[in-house]
């Protein structure tokens, strides 16, 4: 069996990782979590921890399951005790992004992420409870995307088989660098995309303030949500009206600054990371 240690062991993503490695018969899974609170939750599902010590003593992959703005001190911890061999796998690319995790020739970094549930796909699940899997908890088929900070060839491997079965069902799975990660998130879905989903939750609420019906305004916000998408992501053979493109154009000049492209510089990019994890104000 390959021994994997899961440090954060009691948060949201370590969850993740516990229930899914629980009863896998290739990874034997040992856990590291040094919230006190944290320990009774787990010693309460019948998990028992480890000292990190011996947690990190022959550990072939080493989860970071951690908030990032606690990664770097985590790492700065974890990493000069791991065994030559060892493999660091990230389950956000902040913290590789902003230089957090200490480099050692003989350890390597995989960095993985999900792509939660994509919208159409989503849709197209054959159970009513998979539909409604919109983290990605198990149920619904999701994509992963991973790259591989540094180390082998053979640690791109590793990481990608433990990363497909800790989030499994997997859709797809995609290569990219750790540049093109830090794109994806947090530049283009937490900085733009986020951003103006909470404007589209923000309009609803100016709405109903404004006197509209709340249930009315919520199912003609969300009915139009998804046929945009559909529109403009090509899953319907159809096109806007004149009347629809002439308000995006009028709002384009009137809400979106002409600069919002520059969110995707590298300068931008690091100075979100570094807000992520710690480094800013």
């Amino acid at each position: 069996m390959i021994d994997v240690t899961l440090v954060g062991a009691a948060g949201r993503m370590g969850g993740r990782v516990r229930r899914s490695l629980r009863d896998d018969a290739t990874y034997r899974l040992t856990l590291v979590e040094n919230d006190p609170a944290g320990v009774a939750r787990l010693a309460a599902e019948g998990w028992a921890t480890t000292p990190p010590d011996a947690a990190y003593r022959g550990a072939e992959l080493v989860v970071f399951a951690v908030p990032d703005r606690i990664v770097g001190d985590v790492a700065a911890d974890v990493v000069p005790r791991l065994d030559p061999g060892a493999l660091v796998v990230c389950l956000d690319p902040a913290g590789a992004h902003a230089d957090k995790i200490p480099r050692r020739d003989d350890v390597g970094c995989f960095v993985t992420h999900p792509t939660h549930p994509p919208l159409f796909d989503l849709l197209a699940e054959p159970t009513i409870e998979a539909r409604r899997d919109y983290w990605g908890g198990g149920l619904a088929r999701q994509s992963l995307v991973h790259a591989l900070v540094w180390g082998p060839e053979s640690d791109y491997a590793r990481g990608v088989a433990l990363a497909e079965r800790v989030f499994r069902p997997v859709l797809r799975s995609f290569r990219v660098s750790l540049a093109d990660m830090a794109l994806l998130e947090p530049a283009m879905s937490e900085t733009i995309t986020l951003t103006c989903i909470q404007l589209i939750r923000d309009a609803l609420d100016e709405v109903v303030a404004r006197g509209v019906d709340p249930l009315a305004a919520r199912d003609f916000l969300l009915g139009h949500v998804q046929i945009s998408c559909a529109l403009l992501f090509g899953e319907l053979d159809w096109e806007l009206s004149d009347g629809a493109k002439q308000a995006v154009r009028d709002a384009m000049e009137d809400l979106i600054q002409p600069g919002w492209r520059e969110a995707f510089a590298p300068d931008a990019v690091r100075l979100s990371v570094g807000r992520i994890t710690g480094e800013q104000g």
